[in-house]
């Protein structure tokens, strides 16, 4: 009794952490026959687990959503997870779902182990949230969006952009990322081709969701990294190239994250893509890097630099007449 205990919960694991399995799939995994997956799986499903089955070569079983939530079952690491995440999300990050945050978070602490409780203590007493007057997102539109993404399904929605105007878009969703203070969803755009960044607060989903799509590999350097790139773009009224003589690795050992884009020339050069608001700005910046460069665009950092060099050059010289 013991063993079939253990291996059900094993099972219950399994349809929790990915959509869709094969009973030989969950077979391999327990170390059983089809025949014992298929009994194991009515014994879930007379307790409650909605498990569905599909027959044929290409069926399988999926854990659906039954008409109470069942019990979850958590890891040590993913029950930190959600207890910090829902400390956050009772901090008013997401909107609407403060209190039910709140009494979220008061069972799962009731029943976290006492090395756990002690885990999310040290995180909740030594982190220091900014306070900021960002937009706050709908908490159905961030769930609605989080499980087309995971099961690959085409979304359409109402966009509003930067400018305000009004669009209607439908796109294959990949992933949702979270960076200064907002929410972004990463997404193929089929009428541009390409991939686009969407903030979710500008999100207005259309439902039902559209047909599934095959996932595609993400943008160079990943979703999180495609996103920074595109938030430091869209922060720079001003934008230099600019050549530095150092390793790649240096230059960006140097800089911040999100201070610059660098891409290796060859072992001894690389290229560097920033930006700011003013010449003046980038002159510092360039300067502070301490290494030699060319500037090759944009002509008023050019001819700024150039007008910096004469100024020292004359601090050389002595008092002027």
């Amino acid at each position: 009794m013991l063993e079939t205990s253990a291996r059900l919960l094993r099972l219950l694991s399994l349809l929790q952490t990915r959509r869709d399995w094969s009973g030989g799939e969950l077979a391999e995994r327990l170390g059983v026959a089809r025949r014992t997956v298929r009994r194991d799986v009515e014994r879930l499903r007379s307790l409650g687990y909605p498990v569905a089955a599909t027959p044929g070569v290409a069926g399988g079983y999926r854990l659906g959503a039954g008409a109470a939530l069942p019990p979850l079952l958590l890891d040590d690491e993913e029950a930190v997870a959600v207890a910090v995440g829902l400390r956050t999300a009772a901090g008013g990050s997401v909107a609407g779902i403060e209190e039910t945050s709140v009494r979220a978070l008061a069972k799962l602490e009731q029943v976290l182990p006492s090395r756990l409780r002690h885990r999310v203590n040290a995180l909740q007493t030594y982190t220091v949230p900014v306070p900021g007057d960002g937009p706050t997102v709908d908490a159905g539109t961030l769930t609605t969006i989080a499980a087309a993404c995971r099961d690959h399904e085409r979304l359409r929605f109402d966009y509003a952009g930067h400018d305000g105007a009004e669009s209607v878009r439908e796109v294959e969703p990949h992933r949702l990322v979270h960076a200064r203070r907002r929410w972004y969803l990463v997404a193929w755009d089929g009428s541009r081709g390409d991939w686009r960044t969407f903030r979710v607060d500008r999100i207005r989903p259309r439902t039902p969701n559209g047909p599934r799509f095959t996932p595609r590999e993400p943008p160079e350097g990943g979703f999180a990294e495609y996103v920074r790139r595109g938030l430091a773009h869209a922060l720079w009224r001003l934008r230099a190239t600019v050549t530095l003589y150092a390793p790649a690795a240096e230059v960006s050992a140097r800089i911040g994250p999100d201070d610059g884009l660098v891409e290796a020339v060859d072992e001894r050069t690389c290229l560097l893509v920033t930006g700011a608001d003013t010449v003046h700005a980038l002159a510092l910046f360039l300067g502070f890097i301490d290494l030699d460069f060319v500037v090759h665009e944009p002509p008023e950092l050019i001819e700024h630099l150039r007008t910096i060099a004469r100024r020292y050059t004359r601090a050389t010289e002595g008092p002027l007449r």
